[in-house]
């Protein structure tokens, strides 16, 4: 079931964790969208005719975007690539609450979007200030009743814990506040340094303490429990839906399916290689628009990079590695070790696994990206 992501590459601020390719330059959106509808013809035979089913427009902020703006990337994309946006199993939208109105949201729908993700991030105000985020929490409340109030029945939010200052207590008070919400899908990740961040500077300099993995740990466990309660399940690590409320566009991802990436740094796959756009909005539009070229790499997969990204990505979901899959598309001896090397980890209780299938157990959470290094070949 291939897919569509588009990533906006426009951001109204920059929050101080984040390591997504954006810009602050919004001046240069309308220049974008023109060398996206560039990329697309030069991409349209890129995934098989008609085989598209989910669209995902992520970010960035894609609602910095106006309802015009949004038409004219959909109308494109459809004329394009002749998709039918309107019949697709799932047409994701990301949106800031700061940037949310009812009128907005329901332009939104009428283009087609089915699903929102709204990035609430916190429920505490002293939280989105220490993160840097343009919202208020009473945005963050608005957001979700307009999102309702508008028509959407199918919304996610992201939240993220580990932040300094937020006690067990607080970060229990937030996802029960999500569930009487009624949101049907939560994407809940640590607050993590990364790499060229300004919390990465911050902590460098110590103006900000280190973050706490006991802390983060014990909040991922509440997290995983409090959600269990209320009838949510973990279908990914960081995921978690009501029933019948998975992420397709995601879970597809995950499952190796076919997907075209628009956009600077998108991503695509192809099944034997994996290609990915330069991560610079200036030299990605002006090599489209003055040359028709799309600067991009690409990477040729060998078999044990086919192995080594469905163990890292199927791990860690609730569907694990699946035996039969990994017989019918991998060489013997990658299996014979795979079942070798998973005994260590089973007598660390990190592991369960039966004929069929391989996975985590909640301790192992904890440990998901070493535990898939460790499968690697």
């Amino acid at each position: 079931m291939p897919g569509i992501y588009i990533h906006i590459p426009f951001c109204k601020q920059r929050c101080n964790y984040c390591n997504f390719h954006f810009s602050t330059q919004l001046q240069h959106t309308a220049s974008f969208i023109d060398a996206l509808k560039v990329e697309m013809a030069l991409q349209r035979h890129y995934l098989p005719p008609g085989s598209v089913k989910t669209l995902y427009v992520g970010g960035g902020t894609p609602s910095i975007l106006t309802p015009g703006q949004v038409r004219d990337i959909f109308s494109s994309l459809e004329a394009t690539l002749e998709v039918d946006i309107r019949n697709m199993e799932e047409v994701t939208f990301e949106v800031n609450p700061d940037d949310i109105s009812e009128a907005y949201l329901r332009e939104l729908k009428d283009a087609g979007v089915k699903r929102l993700s709204i990035g609430i991030q916190s429920f505490k105000e002293a939280d989105l200030r220490f993160m840097h985020r343009a919202h208020t929490m009473e945005q963050s409340q608005y957001a979700i009743e307009a999102a309702v109030s508008s028509g959407f029945d199918n919304v996610s939010i992201d939240l993220i814990y580990g932040i300094p200052g937020l006690s067990h207590e607080e970060w229990v008070a937030h996802i029960e506040k999500a569930v009487r919400f009624g949101i049907t899908h939560i994407s809940a990740y640590a607050l993590t340094v990364e790499p060229r961040t300004l919390l990465e500077q911050q902590v460098r300099h110590q103006k900000v303490p280190p973050l706490d993995e006991e802390q983060a740990a014990v909040q991922f466990e509440l997290l995983v429990r409090t959600l269990a309660a209320h009838g949510y399940e973990q279908y990914e690590i960081s995921n978690f839906a009501l029933p019948g409320h998975y992420a397709i566009h995601n879970t597809n991802y995950w499952k190796k399916e076919w997907y075209l990436g628009l956009g600077p740094s998108a991503h695509s796959f192809n099944g034997s290689s994996r290609q990915w756009n330069i991560a610079n909005n200036a030299l990605y539009s002006g090599s489209l628009l003055q040359r028709g070229k799309l600067q991009h790499e690409t990477e040729q997969l060998t078999e044990a990079d086919n192995w080594n990204e469905y163990v890292m990505t199927g791990i860690r979901t609730m569907w694990g590695l699946d035996l039969q899959y990994m017989n019918a598309h991998f060489r013997e001896s990658f299996l014979e070790q795979l079942m070798k090397d998973i005994v260590p980890l089973q007598e660390k209780g990190w592991l369960e696994s039966t004929s069929e299938r391989i996975v985590l157990t909640l301790e192992g959470k904890l440990y998901a990206d070493r535990i898939a290094g460790m499968l690697f070949v």
